[in-house]
């Protein structure tokens, strides 16, 4: 035997071909092999319902952050399943609503995309107060639909900015055309050109200080921690309802043959 692989699969896949899959690679013999391979499939079938993140509502999140004491440093809030690096539109507005709903305040917010949004905020200066629908343009039953703000423009931008962090130190980058909202206690990066987060400057660079917020809430799912954990009093990750969500009964697959867990019940 020379290796054994195992796939996780890819859940935002709308694919016939889809699932977790295990590859023994070896020479000699075949049923052996085959075997092995059973025996972990078998195993990944039992552990099925096991769970290694805990992925909060929306509201349970705004709640934590409205309370939160930033003196370990700021809490840092993923929302996991608007991750642009995973599919996400990214223009999910559930966990901003949440946030300001709750009050929070001394936070910062990014990023979204809306590049509607951004061309109208570039007709303005910077100082002015807009009335603007921001965000949930692409698909609202993802997420949430555009929210109603009454915004101070904080800054403008082209968008670009260069990486200082673990993961992309000093490469280029660039949100195109881009700005920064403040409503009421929050500032909210709105961009054009769809990315994750997973850089400080992708703030810094757009004059928002993240190390010095109280609540920095961001989208993506694991590859923000590189630059964020080492600023963060804490991370919590949530579920915002948008297309990356772990709740996958909620996605309109098409080509997923059925029955198939987790969307169906199998003895």
């Amino acid at each position: 035997m020379f290796a054994v692989s195992v796939y996780g699969g890819f859940a935002s896949a709308d694919i016939a071909e889809v699932g977790p899959t295990v590859l023994v690679t070896g020479q000699g013999d075949f049923d052996a092999h085959q075997a092995f391979a059973e025996t972990i499939a078998e195993d990944i079938w039992q552990r099925r319902h096991e769970v290694l993140n805990d992925y909060m509502d929306v509201a349970v999140a705004a709640t934590l952050a409205a309370a939160y004491a930033a003196d370990r440093g700021p809490l840092i809030i993923a929302d996991y399943a608007d991750n642009p690096g995973g599919g996400g539109y990214g223009d999910s507005t559930s966990l901003l609503k949440a946030l300001l709903d709750a009050g929070v305040t001394g936070a910062c917010f990014g990023p979204i995309v809306d590049g509607e949004a951004a061309a109208i905020l570039h007709r303005s200066e910077v100082g002015d107060r807009i009335r603007i629908a921001l965000g949930g343009k692409t698909d609202a039953r993802f997420g949430g639909g555009p929210l109603d703000l009454d915004a101070e423009i904080v800054a403008l931008s082209n968008g670009g900015f260069v990486g200082d962090g673990p993961m992309i130190g000093g490469l280029p980058g660039n949100f195109g055309s881009s700005a920064v909202l403040r409503v009421a206690g929050i500032e909210i990066l709105v961009v054009t050109i769809s990315q994750q987060m997973l850089d400080l400057q992708q703030f810094r660079a757009f004059g928002i200080a993240p190390a010095a917020k109280r609540v920095v809430a961001l989208k993506s799912m694991q590859h923000f921690r590189a630059a964020f954990a080492p600023i963060a009093g804490e991370i919590i990750v949530c579920d915002s309802g948008a297309l990356c969500t772990p709740h996958y009964e909620q996605l309109p697959y098409r080509n997923v043959p059925r029955p198939i867990f987790p969307l169906d019940e199998i003895a």
